[in-house]
């Protein structure tokens, strides 16, 4: 018997007492227009939020966006722009030189105009070393609030995920802001 488990059989062995969890009502913030919301605030972060509509192409509106990108890590099979498999990638060190990094986010947060980033990808860095980021957001898969965003998550199935919300940014006691210091310098959300 490991240690974790032999604690935890000692835990049990001493509760004397069960209770359910109660109940928790949370009246958490609302939206009448979740899409607006999401992407004003994701404007307000510095990030970029555009719908794809029916009649454009999905590639062409990304090299649109991102002209001088050469280096373009995807795994996703409708970017047929991506010039890098991340998945096929024998040393993540390889990685380091990706001008665009394209993945798919599953949950968008309105209030805050974060994305749920579950790992879809072999290499997880890809998210963060690339100077620029696309997530392609189902726009139905908009929620109002982190509560909700929570609840629809499945934890047991994903290895690694991110909640990302604008580019990276950070500012020191001068502050001096400092845009992609550990993350991405730019971030565009396509809502599909």
């Amino acid at each position: 018997m490991s240690s974790k488990a032999e604690i935890i059989a000692r835990v049990k062995q001493h509760i004397k007492e069960k209770h359910d969890m109660p109940t928790i009502e949370i009246n958490a913030i609302q939206y009448a227009d979740k899409i607006a919301q999401f992407k004003s605030i994701l404007q307000t972060t510095g990030g970029e939020a555009i719908e794809l509509q029916p009649d454009e192409n999905l590639n062409e509106l990304i090299r649109a966006h991102f002209t001088e990108a050469k280096n373009i890590a995807s795994n996703l099979p409708e970017i047929s722009l991506a010039t890098i498999n991340p998945d096929e990638t024998a040393d993540p060190h390889s990685l380091n030189q990706i001008d665009l990094a394209i993945v798919r986010g599953e949950i968008g947060v309105a209030e805050n105009a974060c994305v749920w980033v579950p790992q879809l990808m072999k290499e997880r860095v890809i998210c963060f070393i690339a100077e620029y980021l696309v997530i392609l957001l189902n726009k139905q898969d908009i929620v109002n609030n982190m509560h909700e965003a929570y609840a629809q998550l499945n934890f047991h199935n994903a290895a690694f995920g991110v909640f990302i919300s604008g580019p990276s940014k950070t500012a020191d006691i001068e502050q001096a802001l400092v845009v992609g210091a550990h993350g991405a310098k730019g971030l565009l959300v396509v809502l599909v």
